[in-house]
């Protein structure tokens, strides 16, 4: 049984760029009783007068956490960057630990403080991190008027986000360098992403982005442009991908199975609804996967997990999802092996297109019920000097609760 009573043995600090001058109490109570002080070498560099040994943090960082529990038991310091539940190392260090074995001391985050400076509610601004991930996280914030906070690794992504902004209609933008805040290097100016970068930008940086330009806006709403997506025309159709959302449900936190993925468009729209989500897309065409995952990044949810494969010989291991969509190689063999692995409350939804695939859906509509909902729609086109109605072809979908 866990000792509830016993004192953490752990203590993560975190610390600014104001060194010790910035520190609680508590926090320099913790550094001045520690066996053992851990933490990357440029926060280490802003302690003065600990007498405890001092161990740099490796990197990779995951490196450092079997080093970290060795010293088990021990009174330990990790220092790290401001706040460290905001961006920062503490839930990757605290997901090891039991709840009664570590304390934190945040100190102002990166975001907090640049908020502060620039006169922003940090409540009404997207607060992104990416010193390791692609720029195009930022792309589903890119709407004029709107605001971010954005932590970089250094000078160079400053300039590589000006750039990035520009090539994407977005030149017109402000940026806002934030280097070194809170401490005596602290230096903050204002520039448009389409000029030239300074080349003394010094780190840490952030950027306050005010959006601006007429770039394309990502809608937030289901059923987006399908010129937003590359594909080959295995696609799902704007209104019918509506559709198809609505029948799946997002939930925040939800994980879903994208089966016959083409183009990655239903997945890609389930990550878009809420940041928590997660979605595993099977394709069996390799080019197609390689578009769908090209998609995804340039959308924003590089985050999207995707298997080269046909179904059901390839399905995902791990958790089950709640909800799956079957948009491609739907066949009686498929929806068995999903009828006998999926759990009880998992949303199904498949889309036919074919006499074949709609007769298979009336078949499973008539055995586990739930909805068989056709969709006909039809374009208005040119019909001599005048206009008439274009039909597509129609889809018919099935959608239950298993």
């Amino acid at each position: 049984m866990d000792d509830m009573n016993s004192p953490p043995w752990l203590t993560i600090v975190g610390i600014g760029e104001d060194g010790m001058d910035g520190l609680c109490a508590a926090s320099r109570t913790a550094l001045a009783t520690a066996a053992l002080v851990m933490g990357p070498a440029r926060h280490l560099a802003l302690l003065g007068g600990i007498s405890a040994p001092i161990v740099e943090w490796p990197v990779p960082f995951a490196d450092g956490i079997a080093r970290l529990l060795a010293h088990r038991g021990r009174p330990v310091v990790v220092v790290v960057s401001g706040d460290p539940f905001w961006f920062g190392a503490g839930s990757s260090i605290a997901r090891h630990l039991a709840a009664h074995e570590w304390r934190a001391h945040p100190a102002p985050s990166t975001f907090g403080l640049a908020a502060a400076r620039l006169g922003w509610g940090i409540q009404d601004v997207a607060c992104l991190g990416l010193h390791a991930a692609p720029l195009e996280r930022l792309r589903p914030h890119l709407a004029p008027g709107a605001r971010a906070l954005v932590l970089l690794r250094d000078g160079a992504a400053v300039a590589g986000l000006g750039a990035w902004l520009s090539t994407r209609g977005f030149g017109a933008s402000r940026l806002h360098v934030l280097e070194s805040l809170g401490g005596p290097r602290e230096r903050i100016r204002s520039i448009e992403a389409g000029a030239t970068m300074p080349a003394d930008i010094a780190h840490p940086v952030a950027v306050g982005l005010e959006v601006a330009g007429d770039g394309p806006v990502l809608p937030v709403a289901s059923g987006r442009p399908d010129a937003m997506f590359d594909h080959d025309g295995q696609i799902t159709k704007a209104p019918v991908r509506a559709l198809t959302l609505s029948a799946l449900a997002p939930r925040p936190g939800d994980y879903l199975w994208d089966i016959g993925a083409g183009s990655g468009s239903i997945a890609i729209e389930w990550l878009l609804a809420h940041p928590a989500n997660r979605a595993c897309a099977v394709e069996a065409d390799p080019a197609r996967a390689d578009r769908a995952r090209a998609n995804a990044r340039a959308l924003g949810v590089d985050r999207l997990e995707l298997m080269v494969g046909r179904a059901p010989d390839l399905l995902p291991d791990g958790p089950m999802p709640q909800a799956v969509f079957i948009g491609g190689g739907l066949s009686q063999a498929l929806l068995e092996r999903l009828e006998t692995l999926l759990p009880p409350g998992t949303r199904l939804v498949a889309n036919a297109v074919t006499l074949e695939s709609e007769a298979l859906l009336a078949l499973w509509h008539g055995r586990r019920g739930g909805s068989l909902l056709r969709i006909e729609l039809a374009d208005a086109a040119p019909l001599g000097n005048r206009h008439g109605w274009r039909s597509r072809y129609p889809v018919v979908q099935w959608s239950v609760t298993l």
